[in-house]
């Protein structure tokens, strides 16, 4: 063994905290027992990003520092279809999909997108803080993973034009709309009389300024973060599905914390779930002024044509088909009658 030296003590001892000296002993950095990894795909600006290192520091804290959780934001560690393969298979820990993104994995966890099924957050927050929302978790548990409590808000999606705003289900008759690459929000569209067209965020301000499309559909903060007042006139506040963010965890790792440590992890997560739901909806509101600001033109339609289109389209029928009636009627009790 090497003999520490009078000089590389003092060494050491000058690398210190002055907090650990006044308290007479040494401060010891303590690794953590469980270092985890969590991925997403927004900025580290996003409510979602900041709320979530909320809840790592406070789960640091919480467990004394047995559980460290590094947050690589903006997809640092792929796209979500990259970060979906790596959550299950364990290499990373946690990850917040969308839920039309994990109902490629998980069929009915894009229930909540069924077209104008909600209409305001009272009715989500019954249904996925509710019976429905257990459902979905437990057909996620049967892909070994596990998804937390309480869902994290991606906001309603909206729709633009360049051509006319859309009044009712009539004004959607023949109109070129970009949406996701997702088979749920082209059914409806389609349902609407709409001619969607499936291309990736990364073309949407392309394909609006050369009229490739007329219309596109997203939540109000990403209209506005990507500039897509630019090449848009009127802003339709169609509330016409509405997404959010499922926190899941790998199943193997959640089953292995000891449980005094699931409930630090659990608590911190769906807590700063519940802030985040609440800087969603006030974003949403300075957003909208924001972009009126810019020029956009917005109104407000009913709700009401579109479901009856929907309804004599076989869309609602169809979906629940899909979804099993046991889901669908879990659908039901929190919005009312669709199908």
């Amino acid at each position: 063994m090497k003999l520490m030296t009078r000089r590389s003590a003092l060494r050491r001892l000058g690398a210190v905290p002055a907090l650990a000296l006044a308290s007479g002993f040494p401060m010891i950095a303590r690794a953590a027992d469980y270092t985890l990894k969590y991925g997403n795909n927004l900025p580290v600006t996003h409510p979602l990003n900041i709320r979530a290192q909320e809840a790592a520091e406070r789960i640091l804290k919480e467990s004394n520092g047995r559980v460290d959780i590094k947050i690589f934001p903006n997809n640092q560690l792929g796209g979500d279809t990259d970060m979906l393969a790596q959550v299950r298979s364990g290499g990373i820990d946690f990850f917040t999909p969308s839920a039309l993104v994990i109902a490629t994995l998980v069929p009915v966890a894009a229930i909540n997108a069924v077209g104008f099924a909600f209409k305001d957050y009272d009715q989500v927050w019954n249904a996925m803080d509710g019976a429905l929302g257990a459902h979905v978790r437990a057909a996620i548990a049967q892909r070994r993973l596990y998804a937390f409590e309480k869902m994290w808000d991606n906001g309603f999606r909206q729709t633009t034009s360049s051509k006319a705003p859309v009044q009712t289900a009539a004004d959607m008759d023949g109109l070129k709309i970009r949406v996701p690459v997702s088979s749920l929000p082209i059914s409806m569209f389609k349902g609407l009389g709409a001619a969607p067209a499936s291309l990736q965020f990364s073309e949407v301000y392309s394909s609006l300024q050369t009229k490739v499309v007329d219309a596109q559909e997203n939540p109000l903060p990403i209209i506005q973060v990507a500039k897509l007042y630019e090449v848009q006139k009127y802003c339709s506040l169609t509330n016409h599905i509405w997404d959010g963010y499922w926190f899941i965890a790998n199943g193997r790792m959640w089953e292995g914390l000891p449980q005094d440590l699931k409930t630090v992890v659990a608590r911190g997560i769906n807590e700063a779930g519940l802030a985040q739901r609440e800087d969603i909806k006030k974003l949403n509101a300075s957003v909208q002024s924001d972009l009126e600001a810019k020029g956009l033109l917005f109104n407000q339609p009913s709700a009401d044509s579109f479901r009856q289109q929907l309804r004599n389209a076989g869309f609602y029928k169809e979906w629940q088909g899909r979804f099993g009636n046991e889901a669908w009627t879990l659908l039901e009790q929190a919005v009312g009658k669709l199908a």
